[in-house]
């Protein structure tokens, strides 16, 4: 069947909405009709090369070229078909993209941490995770890959059932989007990566679609202190509205007004959620951190990068931690349905996240609006 699509072509290319191909669902697969994907800084990392392998290691993956690529893996939509063998999905159910993908098999899925499925690998490689087939090409023949195997900056795709997560059909399919990655990665983040406590104080450092919501997290773990940094003012702004309690433009501003408003302590909790995250920018984010405390790193950083500024002393002397994570360590299967009860009782913001709404033939006037701070999140609606 034929498709419209948002494609990249290279590196600092704009997005190219053209029809595609894209073939039925075979074994384990389903014909997804996305309704909204979300416009995650994550497909950017795409255009601006952060998340483009070098060559070397496309040599290694043996992969002549990266692109062209279907951008797209914050979505939800609606099953249309259904291949051989599927059980937990059928034609009109509705779906959240899971950007990482649960087998419940390997041993990370078997250990709950379905973050770290073994089947998230193939990520930024082409072919399905089912067979390592194409059933995406573009209109000179070539097979496309797509964002996370999902591509919801296509409207119709073949996705794994692996990376797809069946949601209840009156929850807003919009709400439904953002939880499916930025929402869970920001949340998780700080609730379960730093593990916030009641009476904890947090700094979140940038604020977008993801810090947003470790501001949310924060808040709800029971933080007394959340600070938000961020040096767009409506980013500030947003972030006191959903739970920040102090807000400043820079991390150096922040050091000492964290100094003076903790009496010394510092913070417990520093979750690091920028646009991208350079090594230099780690020796103020620790600077913040207090004895015992802990950095969460959440933000893309470029794949090349491999230097980061950390007093080595302090982080020994100080005991402090410094964390990783992606989907802000939650399984994905069991925590998507579990935030969308918590806006379902109000809980959890969603509907206020939503800066922007585009149609698809405007994902570049809205990568713009993202690279120029106007906004929080900014979503595709498809007709």
């Amino acid at each position: 069947m034929k498709s419209r699509a948002a494609v990249l072509y290279g590196m600092n290319q704009d997005w190219k909405v053209e029809e595609i191909e894209v073939q039925p669902p075979k074994a384990g697969e389903v014909l997804v009709h996305w309704k909204v994907a979300g416009m995650c800084h994550s497909d950017e990392h795409l255009v601006t090369g952060d998340m483009v392998p070098p060559a070397e290691l496309l040599a290694m993956m043996g992969v002549d070229d990266f692109f062209p690529f279907i951008g797209g893996h914050e979505g939800a939509g609606v099953v249309a078909e259904v291949g051989p063998g599927v059980t937990s999905l059928q034609p009109g159910d509705h779906v959240s993209a899971s950007f990482v993908p649960s087998c419940g098999r390997c041993r990370y899925c078997s250990t709950g941490r379905q973050n770290l499925c073994d089947l998230g690998a193939g990520t930024l490689t082409g072919g399905m995770i089912t067979d390592g087939t194409h059933r995406h090409f573009v209109s000179d023949g070539r097979a496309v890959k797509m964002m996370a195997k999902l591509g919801t900056f296509s409207e119709y795709a073949t996705v794994a059932e692996a990376s797809l997560i069946k949601v209840e059909k009156d929850l807003p399919l919009e709400c439904v989007a953002l939880v499916s990655c930025g929402v869970a990665t920001g949340w998780g983040s700080a609730t379960n990566r730093a593990d916030t406590q009641p009476g904890d104080t947090v700094v979140v450092v940038g604020i977008g679609g993801i810090g947003i919501n470790a501001v949310q997290g924060a808040k709800m773990a029971g933080a007394k202190h959340v600070i938000a940094i961020d040096p767009v003012e409506f980013k500030r702004e947003k972030a006191m509205e959903l739970g920040a309690t102090h807000v400043f433009s820079s991390m150096a501003e922040a050091i000492p007004a964290v100094n003076e408003l903790t009496w010394g302590q510092m913070a417990d909790r520093v979750i690091m959620t920028p646009g991208v995250l350079h090594g230099e920018m780690m020796a103020e984010g620790m600077s913040l951190v207090g004895k015992g405390g802990t950095c969460v790193v959440t933000a893309i950083s470029p794949m090349t990068s491999g230097e980061a500024s950390i007093n080595l002393f302090q982080l020994a002397m100080w005991n402090k931690e410094v964390k990783g994570t992606i989907f802000g360590s939650l399984n994905p299967r069991a925590d998507i349905p579990k935030l969308l009860d918590m806006y379902r009782v109000g809980d959890l913001k969603l509907d206020e996240l939503i800066t922007r709404r585009y149609s698809l033939d405007q994902i570049n006037e809205g990568y713009q609006a993202m690279r120029d701070g106007e906004n929080i999140r900014g979503v595709i609606v498809y007709d």
